[in-house]
């Protein structure tokens, strides 16, 4: 009877040792299964991509930072839009047509002989919907024979597609964008929004490209433009385009903000315009959380400004210290410009502008001093996002040739993003298959990725807490479910 008795106690005493241990002491016996069964699908000559697929659906992955609004919209939606708006895309050119009587006439035919065509008749024309996605996204680029345009070109023309509907109907597009990130169990989006409001200025330029701009120059055109009551109102309009179109997509599983953005091959008045409209809406509300340009980086314009654009910067970000510089910097490749042009680039968006993360930073192995330029990025801890389908896309660079080889080696940090998921018809979860597949990282590794994608975010300290406590319960759940799914394949 004592022997029972005592057993009893040893029973009960070992029920309350377990009870009393801190709930991550199981939540790390299910985090070393889900380690054991990654390094499982990373292993060996052939990386297991369907289980990879799965694996990375299911995982919760923090946030996308490196995201473009209008470049993440899929082609079948802006089909829909172009109804919306009472438009027709030419069936030749692909172009949208925003003619009311070419609409109007074009209705007016039997179909087949409609030059024009509505979008819901190319969404049931399987031929037509095939050659148009050819043309509104990367679709199919490395699957026929045609006569192509350079990948980089393909890439860059698709925005002249569907611009002419991007900005038409926000609050639908965002309330997508939303559905499709909690569908892959992403907690939030950083959107490179929409262009911010510009204006332009002949003696600006003229005195710009014949020797540069001056401190002086920049704050006087400031105040011409704080003067100028259309340029203004713009402003105000983005603030309230902002407001209405982002109402309601934040709750407790999903968080957005916005970056307004100046494209960098305009003229030089037009992308300063850009840049001041840009730091005074970062200034004026939490949802617009940094600042960003934008546009191919290796045509003239680009590289003949580049210079003086982050002249611009620094200029801005003087008067405006607490606004947040997110910079496309080093999206070039050898080969794309001359060897000059691809020294500088990621160093001067760190040191004159003033960035606090590097969008794609591609041409880091042909910096000057780039193991230099990598410590201050390590010891200051700005990060690189790394937009891997992009880049070998556009750029041709993937696998073993992919500067991100060099970041993790020399402890840069960096974050996986998707750049324009709609053109490239890619979602962030293929973006870790990507990188499992070709870097064969560890667990802890891919993990760090999706918190350091909210810790490297731009959104106000509260929120990051609140979206890293989520990501706390997000994976212990995940790893729960994938622990329990190898326990039953085990037996």
């Amino acid at each position: 009877m004592q022997k029972n008795i005592a057993s009893l106690k040893a029973v009960a005493l070992a029920a309350a040792v377990f009870c009393a241990m801190p709930q991550g002491a199981h939540a790390a016996s299910n985090e070393d299964i889900v380690k054991r069964h990654f390094a499982s699908l990373v292993s060996g000559k052939e990386p297991k991509l369907a289980e990879l697929t799965m694996f990375f659906t299911m995982m919760p992955k923090g946030g996308d930072l490196h995201h473009h609004y209008s470049g993440a919209i899929y082609a079948e939606q802006y089909l829909e839009w172009v109804d919306k708006e009472g438009y027709c895309v030419n069936k030749t050119s692909f172009m949208i047509d925003k003619t009311k009587e070419t609409v109007a006439s074009e209705r007016a035919k039997p179909l087949a002989e409609r030059a024009c065509l509505s979008g819901q008749d190319i969404l049931q024309d399987n031929t037509v919907l095939a050659n148009l996605l050819q043309k509104w996204s990367d679709k199919d680029f490395y699957n026929h024979s045609a006569i192509q345009s350079p990948p980089d070109r393909q890439f860059f023309d698709t925005f002249g597609y569907f611009t002419p509907v991007a900005s038409t109907n926000a609050a639908e597009g965002l309330k997508t964008l939303k559905q499709r990130a909690i569908q892959e169990n992403l907690s939030y989006i950083e959107t490179i929004y929409e262009i911010a409001p510009i204006a332009q200025d002949k003696a600006f330029d003229d005195k710009a490209l014949a020797g540069g701009v001056t401190d002086a120059d920049l704050a006087a055109f400031s105040a011409k433009l704080q003067d100028d009551k259309a340029y203004q109102g713009w402003i105000a309009a983005y603030l309230d385009n902002v407001k209405t179109s982002g109402a309601g997509i934040d709750d407790a599983d999903f968080t957005m903000r916005y970056q307004p953005f100046a494209l960098r091959f305009l003229s030089p008045s037009q992308v300063f315009s850009q840049m001041v409209s840009s730091f005074k809406l970062a200034s004026s509300s939490p949802m617009i959380v940094g600042v960003n340009i934008v546009g191919q980086e290796s045509v003239h314009v680009s590289m003949r400004d580049y210079a003086m654009h982050m002249q611009m910067f620094k200029f801005l970000k003087t008067k405006y210290p607490k606004v947040k510089l997110a910079l496309h910097a080093g999206e070039l490749s050898l080969g794309m410009v001359p060897p000059e042009g691809l020294t500088f680039h990621i160093r001067d968006a760190i040191d004159v502008a003033g960035a606090s993360r590097i969008g794609h930073g591609m041409d880091i192995a042909h910096e000057t001093n780039p193991l230099q330029i990598m410590k201050k990025m390590r010891d200051r801890q700005i990060p690189v996002e790394v937009n891997l389908s992009s880049n070998d896309f556009i750029l041709g660079v993937k696998g073993a040739a992919h500067p991100v080889t060099l970041y993790r080696q020399y402890g840069v940090p960096f974050v996986l993003s998707t750049d324009d998921a709609g053109v490239s018809r890619n979602n962030l979860s293929g973006e870790f298959v990507l990188y499992a597949a070709r870097y064969q990282p560890t667990y802890a590794e891919v993990k760090k990725l999706s918190y350091d994608s909210i810790r490297y975010s731009f959104l106000a300290d509260a929120d990051k807490q609140r979206l890293l406590k989520g990501l706390d319960g997000k994976f212990s759940k995940f790893e729960a479910e994938i622990a329990a799914s190898q326990s039953k394949a085990a037996r």
